[in-house]
This record gives C-alpha cells, sequence and structure tokens, in this order.
C-alpha cells in the first residue's frame, strides 16, 4: 500500500450511516490504473454517487489528489489516452460503448456521442452465458488495440476474453485468453526488459479476491495468458525487497510525532465521525466515543477495520471498558453481511461478554459471561486453508489465557 487517492468518495446518509441507510457492495468498483505525460489517473465510478470519479497526482506516493466527478457512473470503464491526444472510456456489460472525454477528463466532450464499439463482447466464450463480459481494460501494443473483460459461461468459470482492432472504433475481434482456474479481470503488464505479464484475480471464498501475476507472451498479434493454457501456481521472480507492499502491518496504536493517525492498512467502514475518535487522548490507545446507539452493528459508526489475510491469520485486541455506559457495546468484529464478533455490552451497571455470530443471517447471541473487571482481552482466529472460511472467538482476562467463546462463525464473501 502506497496511497489512497481519496479520503471520502461522497458525503450522504448511505455513506454517513444516517437514518437507517448504508452502502454495503455499493462504494466504488473496478478501478482504472494510467500514467500520461507524468500525470497518475485513478478513475472508478459509484453506484452510491452514480457518478464516475477521476483523480490525478504528479505523486502517486505523497499526493496530493485533484478530484472531477461527472455523471453517469460509467460500469466497470477502462480510462484511456491515446495517441492523439484524444481521451476515451469504455464501458457496460455484455454490449461495450465508447465514449470520449474533454480534455480535462471533467465530463464527455461537446459534440460527441456515445457509440457501442462491440454489440456482443461474450460472444468468444459462447451462447450461454451468465455473466456477460464488463470489467474493461483497453490498451495499445504496437498500434494494435487491445481490449480486456470478464465473462462467465454458465456452468463454467470466469473467464478472461480479449478483443483486438486497428481502429479504437473497431471492427473488433475476439478470443477466450484464458480459462483456467477462474482466474480473469486485469489487463497487461510490460517491463523495462520487454518480459509481459497479466494481472489478474482469483475469487477464492471468503477471503475474497486474490491477485495473480500471469506471464504472457505474444503469438502471432495476440497475447497468450499462462504456460499452455494454464495459470502457473509459482512463479520464478527476483527478490526485491523494494516490493514488499506493506499489506500487513502494525495494528498498534502508538505514534511518534508526524506519524499518520491512522497507517494505510486500517480504513473506516462508511465515513467516520472525526469528532468520535481519537489514537491521540490516551498513549497507545484508539479511544471510540459514542455519538448514537444503534439496534444493528451494521449501522453503527465508527467500526475501524483492516483486511483479513490468507491463508490463516489472528487479530487480537485489549479493551478497557472503564468508561462505557449503559447501552454502550464495542468489541471485536469479522465483518461481513453474516458477521461475527465478541464484545462488551453494558446493560444498567452490568458488565457482561457476548458472542454474536449473525451467519444464518440473523445474529444470534451464542454466549453470554458476566464481566467483574474494567480490561478484557478478545482474539479472533480465521482458516481460509482450502475454503475451509471458518473463525473462531476466544476473550481472556490476563491476555495470557485464552477461553473460546460462543460459536464457530462460517465466514462467507459479501
Amino acid at each position: 500500500l502506497i496511497n489512497y487517492a481519496y479520503d471520502t468518495l461522497v458525503s450522504n446518509d448511505q455513506m454517513n450511516l444516517e437514518k437507517g441507510k448504508s452502502t454495503y457492495g455499493r462504494g466504488s468498483w473496478a478501478s482504472s490504473l494510467r500514467f500520461h505525460n507524468g500525470t497518475y489517473y485513478v478513475s472508478t465510478f459509484s453506484a452510491n454517487s452514480g457518478k464516475t470519479h477521476v483523480y490525478s497526482t504528479q505523486n502517486i506516493e505523497k499526493g496530493p489528489w485533484k478530484a472531477v466527478s461527472f455523471s453517469p457512473a460509467y460500469h466497470d470503464h477502462s480510462l484511456f489516452f491515446d495517441d492523439d491526444g484524444r481521451v476515451y472510456m469504455i464501458y457496460g456489460t455484455g454490449s461495450l460503448r465508447l465514449v470520449e472525454l474533454s480534455a480535462d477528463l471533467s465530463g464527455i466532450k461537446p459534440g460527441t456521442k456515445e457509440q457501442v464499439i462491440i454489440d456482443n463482447a461474450s460472444a468468444a466464450a459462447g451462447t450461454n452465458i451468465n455473466l456477460q463480459a464488463e470489467g474493461s481494460q483497453l490498451f495499445k501494443v504496437a498500434n494494435k488495440y487491445y481490449l480486456f473483460n470478464i465473462a462467465w459461461p454458465r456452468g463454467g468459470m470466469r473467464t478472461v476474453i480479449i478483443h483486438r482492432a486497428d481502429k479504437i472504433t473497431g471492427p473488433w475481434e475476439g478470443r477466450v485468453g484464458l480459462q483456467d482456474l477462474g482466474v480473469a479481470q486485469g489487463g497487461l503488464i510490460s517491463t523495462p526488459n520487454g518480459e509481459w505479464w497479466s494481472y489478474l484475480f482469483r475469487d477464492y471464498g471468503a477471503v475474497g479476491r486474490i491477485p495473480y501475476l500471469v506471464p504472457v507472451k505474444w503469438e502471432e498479434g495476440w497475447p497468450v495468458l499462462g504456460e499452455v493454457g494454464k495459470v502457473p501456481q509459482t512463479l520464478r521472480l527476483p527478490a526485491n525487497k523494494s516490493l514488499i507492499p506493506g499489506i500487513v502491518a502494525s495494528d498498534e496504536f502508538t505514534r511518534k510525532k508526524g506519524e499518520p493517525a491512522l497507517p494505510f492498512v486500517w480504513q473506516w467502514n462508511h465515513n467516520p465521525d472525526n469528532r468520535l475518535w481519537s489514537v491521540n487522548e490516551r498513549k497507545g490507545f484508539l479511544r471510540l466515543k459514542t455519538g448514537r446507539i444503534d439496534t444493528s452493528f451494521l449501522l453503527a459508526k465508527n467500526t475501524l477495520t483492516q483486511r483479513t489475510i490468507g491463508p490463516v491469520c489472528t487479530g487480537a485486541t485489549v479493551l478497557d471498558v472503564s468508561n462505557m455506559k449503559d447501552g454502550d457495546f464495542a468489541g471485536l468484529c469479522l465483518l461481513q453481511k453474516a458477521y461475527g464478533l465478541v464484545g462488551v455490552r453494558i446493560n444498567g451497571d452490568k458488565k457482561s461478554i457476548v458472542m454474536i455470530n449473525a451467519a444464518g443471517g440473523t445474529p444470534v447471541e451464542a454466549q453470554v459471561l458476566p464481566l467483574a473487571q474494567q480490561t478484557v482481552y478478545f482474539k479472533a482466529q480465521c482458516d481460509f486453508t482450502e475454503r475451509k472460511d471458518v473463525a473462531d472467538f476466544f476473550y481472556s482476562l490476563d491476555g495470557k489465557s485464552w477461553t473460546s467463546i460462543g460459536t464457530q462463525l462460517k465466514m462467507t464473501y459479501t
């Protein structure tokens, strides 16, 4: 992780968890990353905002980022700068469309219209299609245009489809680029020493979408992905510590002067209320304050998150409950639609340790125990090995001896 293009995509009731509204699964999708004339561009779209968003910077690690947005939200678009200075987006599902943008990327170029460039982009994968071609990524190599998409034949797997053309408006010819393990959706990378790779992902159960690098060679003007049509499970890559992404980092809250309050590994679930949290008020602690009491955990503000990591991972925390009040609940959660959590609930003057399991679609209190002290430790242990996708919760009164609590959570990708 090196940076975020934005802190707040949009501020509205759904993003702010106000008036009983939320926007799970409707934030930003299928971003497009480009480098053109010394500037980096990240574009995305949002079903929540109803807009296409474009962010740009000359320093991708430090920013600052300039933001522009416009309607409509171009689904799964690919931002493309052509050699003649014109700027385009290709977008859509099944039927793929081309639109030209103004030079400042603030919207559709006046006097131009959207046009269909491929009527049925899924055709190369057959006629019985479950997921129509989408996820466009456009590239230009040796004066030819190459368009990558993903489709999913019914009864089959996610499939890479590649189209090529001499002109951006077509005509386009297409074929299956890769059909193995469901590894798909992405595009091309070329290295300074002349190697070619495809960056793709694979849905892998509850751990989510895992990235793949797939070797590419060129044959008769087509990129050929994989080794004899298969995705290699190991790669011979040179050791390079500068490329370690830092997606696993310390989760301690001790900060030195000048350090960010929350490093990149942390993300808020929806827009936070910044008045109600701090890592400075008490050294080494994240302090959360109650702004309101919610009836649903999924509507609670200021839930701070990190990605779980496969094949196994464990997260643990210590909770000081001495200032919690009647109606408060705080703890450790595995956040998904069918979530599981363990925490402390205050009811009047009574403190309880509670484990809740929502794997069945409805939150169920699997176990409740009285708590007679001011600090308690919680731990969640995840196992994604071969899509086992289970998690167990634990508590401790001293941080050394751990006791299982509640029921095992069956995790799903939601």
